[in-house]
C-alpha cells in the first residue's frame, strides 16, 4: 500500500434551472365514450371535475330522499305487522265474547237458575203471581 497525496479539486456549483411542477397528466383511456366514462368512474376522477361539484347538492338531496323512501318502507312494514297482530287480538277477544255470552244465556235460563238456587233453599213458586190493580174511585178535589 502506497501513501499518496490526494488533492481535492475545488467544487464548482452547477446552476440548476428551477423545477416547474407539472400537473400529472392523466392518460385518458382510448376508446368510446362509455369506456371513458366507466374508467373515470372506476378511478374516481369524476369526483374532481367541476360538473360533479356543480351537481353535488342535487345528488346529496336525491340520496336523502332515497333514505327517506327506504325508512318509510320499513315504517309501513312495521305498522302492517302491528295491524295484523291487533286484528288477531280482535278475533280472539270476539270469540271470548261469544263464548261468555252463550254461557250467560245458558245460566240465565229459568231451569238453570232453579238448579243453582235450590241448594240455598230457594224454590220455584208454583202459584202464579197476582196482579195488583188499584182502582181510582175516589177523586181528590182541589181547593
Amino acid at each position: 500500500m502506497k501513501n499518496t497525496l490526494k488533492i481535492e479539486e475545488p467544487q464548482v456549483e452547477e446552476v440548476v434551472p428551477p423545477v416547474v411542477e407539472e400537473e400529472p397528466k392523466v392518460s385518458s383511456p382510448k376508446g368510446n365514450k362509455v369506456t371513458k366514462t366507466l374508467s373515470s368512474f372506476m378511478s374516481g376522477r369524476f369526483l374532481t371535475s367541476d360538473t360533479t361539484m356543480k351537481y353535488l347538492p342535487f345528488v346529496l338531496f336525491m340520496a336523502f330522499l332515497g333514505l327517506c323512501y327506504i325508512a318509510n318502507g320499513y315504517y309501513a312494514q312495521s305498522k302492517d305487522r302491528e295491524l295484523d297482530k291487533l286484528n288477531g287480538e280482535i278475533k280472539e277477544l270476539r270469540s271470548q265474547y261469544v263464548i261468555a255470552k252463550s254461557k250467560l244465556m245458558y245460566i240465565s235460563k229459568e231451569s238453570e237458575v232453579a238448579k243453582i238456587a235450590s241448594p240455598m233453599g230457594i224454590k220455584e213458586s208454583l202459584i202464579p203471581p197476582d196482579k195488583i190493580v188499584i182502582s181510582d174511585n175516589h177523586k181528590t178535589t182541589q181547593h
